[in-house]
């Protein structure tokens, strides 16, 4: 199996669990809701919004506070999952705005389009794709969110190209994800299938993240730490929000 399809199916069971009545069946690894990673993200802010929305989210950070979004933008998150973020960006840009999600799960599709339902958010809409490939026209969007799935893709640099093409010009890039702090992990991490879909051997180091970002054209990058991680790696990894802006 390749790590795409090992993605997919993770996610995929994710989803069933949470559309079961559990919690996401991914627990304890970097990327489970019961995880260090993804553990008291969100707060109060929650509230209202559909349980299971936020029992399916897997990600490392909270982007919608990261990305100060404003009323009437229209703001992209990759990778949307069960569609967390998605609705509470939908609540910071109100009804003149719009949040796009995108996934390739269909299962977490169909979960995240019945958070959708339950929320009474008209101004979402979830869109089946990947990351690589966003199926929106260029300058379409005025800010481009993620939380914990930019490491899962094995071609970083094209979904950065990706991001750069369907911002507006000034658009924003609000990012949370793992990155590495240290440039050696164990060559056994990096092959492992299982290390990839629990967004560990995926992750770039902070510079190599910073460059490819640069290499697609965006400015006023910065990478903030957010939690080191001393559970894989001795610390060698950590959660981030990472920003940056397309020019005017």
């Amino acid at each position: 199996m390749d790590i795409k399809e090992a993605v997919r199916d993770k996610y995929a069971q994710a989803a069933r669990s949470v559309s079961s009545g559990k919690a996401s069946c991914c627990g304890g690894s970097a990327c489970g809701t019961a995880g260090p990673i993804t553990s008291n993200l969100y707060g109060d802010e929650t509230a209202g919004l559909p349980e299971e929305a936020l029992l399916a989210s897997l990600g490392c950070g909270n982007p919608t506070l990261l990305a100060e979004l404003h009323p009437g933008e229209t703001v992209l998150d990759l990778g949307s999952g069960g569609g967390i973020d998605v609705l509470l960006s939908a609540r910071r840009v109100g009804p003149e705005g719009k949040a796009y999600g995108l996934d390739m799960t269909d299962e977490m599709l169909a979960l995240a389009n019945e958070n959708k339902r339950r929320a009474g958010a008209e101004n979402v809409e979830f869109l089946r794709g990947e990351i690589e490939q966003i199926p929106l026209p260029d300058g379409s969007v005025d800010v481009i969110l993620s939380n914990c799935v930019i490491n899962l893709s094995t071609d970083k640099p094209r979904v950065l190209a990706e991001a750069f093409r369907v911002l507006r010009p000034g658009g924003r890039f609000a990012v949370s994800d793992v990155i590495r702090r240290r440039e050696d992990i164990p060559e056994e991490l990096a092959r492992d299938v299982e290390a990839w879909t629990g967004c560990i051997a995926g992750a770039l180091h902070e510079r190599e993240y910073a460059r490819l970002l640069a290499d697609a054209g965006f400015t006023s990058i910065d990478i903030e730490p957010v939690r080191v991680y001393e559970e894989y790696g001795d610390g060698a990894f950590m959660s981030g929000f990472v920003r940056a802006r397309k020019p005017s």
